[in-house]
């Protein structure tokens, strides 16, 4: 009798952590502020919950197991999606190509952006942790050529970011919190749309105090609806975070989700950091325009990759 009930506790041990992971992931709930960070990587917890369940079913500890089977569905259901393609609405005849990549304080190597915006032919390029020693480099290696129009929120530090574009750019007033700077601009496209354009890049919550930014960055994120938008670069957050989903839940589509890469890792890239990859850099595309590819890239000298998408315009903007 003992040992059976020391057998159930084991199994039950092992099984309210990833059941209590899987209630908090749904909840959106933020017991603490470490929870921010861990929870980016509910991929890795969802894939691990069939041992609890294994070990429940082996024990022939049937209440055990069936809370097991309800918290691997509950993951699994929270997570696999980003492994299918999704469908999307009918696109027209004109095009966005998206690239987005943060530089590291700068440190991302020039003539490696270069390559990828020569191959990839971007019409709007949205840069975080750019440093105007950055944005000089780049100018130097024939950026300007390419893409003409730009806006310059560069900052020495890793606050600063910018918005280049094939086409013309307008401004919009900076959404600036805790020194980060994320730029905007509404981008004139030839086939007569306008589009707002945001260079993502709120605060890392990597301690407590930095929290309150992360949160703030992340709010002040236009939401979906009227004008035609895109979001893109380093959001600091996964598709497991709250705040994110909020977004979608607006009306933007994460284009790597739309077409099964949404488990693809962005940060780090190997060798900076001894931590599995997650997917924090993100192409947000509002609901009405089509996704037709997406890609991931390295680039020396940052621990993120660049991510690459193709937007398909709608034929109307209005809703």
């Amino acid at each position: 009798m003992i040992r059976s009930k020391w057998i159930s506790a084991l199994a039950w041990l092992i099984l309210l952590p990833f059941t209590a992971w899987a209630v908090l992931r749904v909840i959106g709930w933020t017991p603490m502020w470490q929870w921010i960070p861990l929870v980016a990587f509910t991929p890795y917890v969802s894939a691990a919950s069939v041992i609890p369940l294994l070990l429940a079913l082996g024990l022939r500890r049937w209440t055990a197991a069936i809370v097991a089977v309800a918290t691997s569905a509950t993951l699994a259901t929270a997570v696999l999606p980003r492994y299918f393609a999704d469908g999307g609405p009918p696109a027209g005849d004109q095009r966005l190509r998206v690239l987005a990549a943060n530089l590291a304080v700068g440190a991302g190597d020039t003539a490696s952006l270069m390559n990828l915006v020569r191959t990839l032919h971007p019409d709007v390029l949205t840069l975080q942790e750019l440093t105007p020693d950055a944005a000089a480099r780049l100018k130097e290696a024939g950026l300007r050529r390419l893409l003409p129009y730009g806006v310059d929120r560069s900052g020495n530090g890793p606050w600063g970011s910018g918005i280049y574009s094939r086409y013309p750019l307008s401004e919009r007033p900076l959404i600036e919190l805790g020194r980060f700077r994320q730029a905007r601009a509404v981008l004139k496209h030839p086939g007569g749309q306008e589009i707002e354009v945001v260079s993502v890049h709120p605060c890392a919550p990597r301690y407590d105090y930095k929290v309150p930014c992360w949160d703030s960055g992340l709010r002040a994120l236009p939401r979906a609806g009227g004008e035609l938008r895109v979001l893109a670069g380093d959001f600091n957050a996964t598709l497991d975070h709250r705040l994110v989903r909020d977004l979608l839940d607006s009306g933007y589509r994460d284009a790597a989700d739309v077409t099964g890469q949404g488990l693809t890792p962005t940060w780090p890239q190997q060798g900076w950091e001894p931590a599995p990859g997650v997917t924090i850099d993100h192409v947000l595309a509002d609901s009405r325009m089509a996704v037709s590819a997406y890609s991931v890239h390295p680039l020396p000298g940052t621990d993120h990759r660049p991510i690459f998408a193709e937007l398909g315009l709608p034929r109307s903007a209005n809703r």
